[in-house]
This record gives C-alpha cells, structure tokens and sequence, in this order.
C-alpha cells in the first residue's frame, strides 16, 4: 500500500529562507511552521521532547567528525531554543558550521512511550540583546550563555503500533509520510 498523509505545507510562520525551488522543498523553518502545517504531528515531538529537560545534540567538529552532547531544549514563542555555556565546543561548532540534529532523551528502559524523536536543521545564533534578554527572564539560564534557534529542515518520530514500526517523517514543503514496517516485511510499506 502506497499513500502519503498529507500534513499542510511548510513555509508559513516562523518560516527562515533557505535553498531550494520556490515550492518550500529544501528549506529551513522556525517551530511555528512546523506547528502549522502539522499541528498533531508537532504536538506529539514538542511532547515527547516535554517528557525529560536534557536531549542528545550532534553537532560537527572542526574535522567533521560527529560530537554527541547533552542539551536542555526548550519549546518558546513558537521556536525551539538551544542554550549552552559560552565557549562550550557544542557553541563553537555550531558557530563554524550550523548544521545540527536533537535526538529527545529516550527514557529509562525500552519501551520508548511516546515514540523515539529528533529534529534537524541548522541553529542561527541570537544576538539581538532584547530577544535574548527576554529568554533569559523567563529560564533563568546560568549566565553569560550562547542561545541559538533552530531552523529545521526535518522532523522525525518512530514508535510501535504492534506488530509495525512506523517512521513519520516531515519536511519543509512536504507532506506528513508515514511509513510502516515489520520485522518480517521485507519491503517498506507507506500509507
């Protein structure tokens, strides 16, 4: 069975400019596109990231090779902020090269309630003194810190619907996909 849920279309608020054709494909958006153009969808990952402060962040190194750190994310005035102390090799890497994936903190044990989620894009560094002060009031982050938004560029979760596995996925200018497989399933089914 082959058929794609369809989800809206991203680029609306909170949409940041990107490359790629001028049908949304391609780029990066703020956390309120995603809100609008998925509302379900984005309110089961904002939950799921909800379920525990501190998540995985990848970030590149300066020789490309992947860094795995801890993070606290936070869901705010429609973006996804990422703090972090000044000078944390997290911060400098993502200074030289934006590109980043959050991987929301999976829980003790394996069942995963909720289902298994991430979010990539690139983080633009705010700098803009009133915006980052109007942060810092309401977390009360230790400071001086470095407070970048996410741009995303994709938006994942995977859980168990026994006996299937499904993988949703979405993207800027795509649809919602939803994709279902079993262990015994040697092709991918989508609906």
């Amino acid at each position: 069975m082959t058929s794609e849920k369809t989800g809206g279309e991203g680029g609306a608020a909170g949409a940041a400019g990107g490359a790629g054709s001028g049908d949304g494909v391609g780029k990066a958006v703020g956390w309120a596109a995603v809100e609008e153009a998925v509302p379900e969808f984005a309110g089961q990952v904002q939950k799921r990231f909800g379920a525990y402060r501190h998540h995985v962040l990848a970030t590149l190194r300066k020789d490309g090779a992947p860094r795995l750190t801890g993070l606290e994310a936070d869901f705010r005035h429609g973006e996804l902020w990422l703090g972090m102390m000044v000078g944390s090799r997290k911060a400098l890497d993502l200074r030289r090269d934006p590109r980043f994936s959050l991987h929301a903190n999976p829980g003790p044990g394996t069942d995963l309630a909720g289902g298994d989620v991430r979010v990539s894009g690139r983080a633009v560094e705010v700098t803009d003194a009133e915006v980052v002060a109007r942060y810092a009031a309401a977390v009360r982050p230790p400071e001086p810190f470095h407070l970048f938004r996410a741009e995303l560029t994709e938006v994942v979760r995977t859980y168990v619907e026994d006996p299937c596995l499904v993988l949703e996925s979405w993207a800027p200018g795509r649809p919602l996909r939803t994709i279902r497989r079993t262990s015994d399933d040697a092709a991918r089914q989508a609906e």
